[in-house]
């Protein structure tokens, strides 16, 4: 174990303590969408976060980047905007004491820490795309110059569940570009009362900054030393794999029920995530708690459940909680059981 891992552990869990205070002032409720959201950030990743309007989700990414001390922009999509919109544009621009005309680059709105993609459903591919190569590339090209985006670059894209007419849905190659998908969901009744007193009178106080840029880059660098045994990405493996109909080992239930499994990113993110999990809870080790928890964000939007199931209202969550109820935990019990040989040989 490193020094910068251990040290990083308290600051870490005690930066997580102050953001979630901090957050609390602004937003009420949604803990778990909160932890998912710097789970991912802390990893280099990016959320997509899907619920019905009205849920705060554009006040709950503007707050986290004010607590965290980084640049935000909000970009609308509309069926008409352009990738120039996003990206920035060219222009020449002429020395007013010599004359010359010289191109210059504007930088779009992409160029922040944190950048919300609002109803990213609602836009072209074409526009889609240019956000999406930003994301994995983190920079853009105008021309045949690239240009790199800022560090760290976090992207948070919403769609809208409802109202589908007249979107153009992210497909599944794309959706994939994103750590996790976190469903925002409706608040209980009590949170739902704290919302309604709250907002109906005097405006909340503004949250501190608790992080700076500096600091995120230095965690994100310390999430990556965090140590997991070949037992837990054995572990992760079994599970993503088993996603996978027609493979050998698969369960009969996920070969009926699925049409399409996850692909070797959605381990990558499972284990990074696991690791930046356990920093966030004050451990220096990853559990087997860590990767189940994350296993629905990491694994809703990789598989493709089939048209007959989905009609039964079968979820990509209750397919994912079924295969961790089928794949057991303790490294004796997975290494024994035949099905697991058989998917691990395959």
């Amino acid at each position: 174990m490193t020094a910068p891992v251990v040290s990083a552990v308290d600051r870490l869990h005690e930066a997580h303590d102050r953001i979630t205070e901090q957050l609390s002032r602004v937003i009420v409720g949604q803990r778990e969408v909160i932890e998912e959201l710097l789970i991912s950030l802390f990893s280099r990743g990016h959320c997509l976060l899907e619920g019905v309007p009205g849920l705060a989700k554009t006040l709950l990414v503007s707050t986290l980047a004010r607590s965290l001390d980084l640049s935000f922009s909000r970009i609308q999509f509309t069926p008409d905007l352009m990738p120039s919109d996003i990206i920035g544009t060219d222009v020449l621009e002429e020395d007013r004491a010599t004359g010359v005309r010289q191109p210059r680059f504007l930088e779009g709105p992409l160029f922040a820490n944190v950048v919300l993609a609002d109803e990213i459903n609602r836009t072209p591919p074409k526009t889609q795309a240019a956000l999406l190569e930003a994301m994995q590339e983190r920079q853009v090209s105008v021309g045949r110059v690239r240009h790199p985006l800022v560090d760290p670059f976090f992207v948070l894209a919403t769609q809208n569940p409802i109202e589908q007419e007249g979107t153009y849905p992210l497909p599944e190659a794309q959706q994939d570009r994103f750590m996790f998908k976190v469903f925002v969901r409706y608040p209980t009744f009590d949170e739902e009362f704290e919302i309604a007193r709250r907002t109906t009178g005097l405006p909340a106080e503004e949250p501190r900054p608790v992080l700076s840029a500096a600091d995120i880059l230095a965690l994100q660098r310390c999430v990556r030393e965090v140590p997991v045994s070949d037992h837990l990405v054995r572990y992760a493996l079994a599970i993503v794999r088993q996603t996978r109909t027609g493979e050998k080992g698969v369960p009969d239930f996920v070969s009926d029920q699925l049409v399409w499994g996850a692909g070797p990113r959605a381990v990558q993110f499972l284990i990074v995530g696991a690791k930046a999990r356990a920093l966030l809870q004050g451990r220096v080790h990853v559990a087997a708690e860590d990767i189940r928890a994350l296993a629905p964000p990491v694994l809703r939007h990789r598989i493709v459940v089939g048209f007959a199931a989905e009609s039964e209202g079968v979820t990509p969550d209750a397919i994912i909680e079924r295969i961790i109820e089928a794949t057991p935990a303790r490294e004796d019990e997975l290494s024994r059981d035949p099905r697991f040989q058989t998917i691990f040989a395959s």
